[in-house]
């Protein structure tokens, strides 16, 4: 049964051969878990109460400070800035649709991913990674932000390999850097 339909039409999921994005949107087990004791709720998830360890949010506010970035600390360990607010949306919920442009790279400035077909990446809240979840909806539509975001929150202590060649693209372990720009949320 689906619960959550998205309301764009299919031309503009991102379509390549590059599947990483699916990848990183795709944790469901690890983000989120289902709602089995409400039948009359819209969306069956559950926002994951999952913090950082501290050691991992102190190793990130040293790669901070070491880069002179100054951000805010969300209560669950990432630290994020805002660039550009936007319209906000204080009512959504992991079922939530939102279509996004994003970079996701390293402190080092290599990048491993994008939306660089010129279309948003769309998808539900529950199916992409703890700080995206906490995070987006901090800007709402039009909003744009940088994310920086530990490994408990994001892929933690397993490779994340290219479904296609089998290669490394996000070693375990690693501190993530995003840029995030909200086209939409519904």
């Amino acid at each position: 049964m689906k619960v959550c339909q998205s309301s764009y039409p299919s031309k503009f999921i991102m379509k390549r051969s590059f599947t990483l994005p699916l990848v990183v949107l795709l944790l469901v087990a690890a983000s989120c878990k289902k709602n089995q004791t409400s039948a009359n709720t819209a969306c069956p998830y559950f926002q994951s109460s999952l913090v950082a360890p501290l050691s991992e949010q102190l190793a990130l506010k040293d790669s901070l400070t070491a880069h002179g970035i100054v951000a805010t600390k969300d209560s669950s360990g990432f630290y994020y800035t805002i660039n550009q607010p936007g319209t906000g949306n204080a009512d959504t919920s992991l079922c939530t649709t939102v279509a996004a442009f994003y970079r996701g790279g390293f402190f080092n400035g290599n990048g491993f991913d994008s939306s660089a077909t010129g279309n948003p990446l769309i998808f539900q809240l529950f199916q992409v990674i703890p700080a995206w979840q906490k995070a987006i909806p901090l800007i709402g539509k039009g909003g744009n932000m940088s994310l920086y975001v530990p490994p408990s929150l994001a892929y933690g202590s397993k490779d994340v390999q290219d479904p296609n060649t089998g290669k490394v693209v996000i070693p375990a372990n690693s501190y993530l850097v995003f840029q995030l720009t909200v086209a939409d949320i519904q």
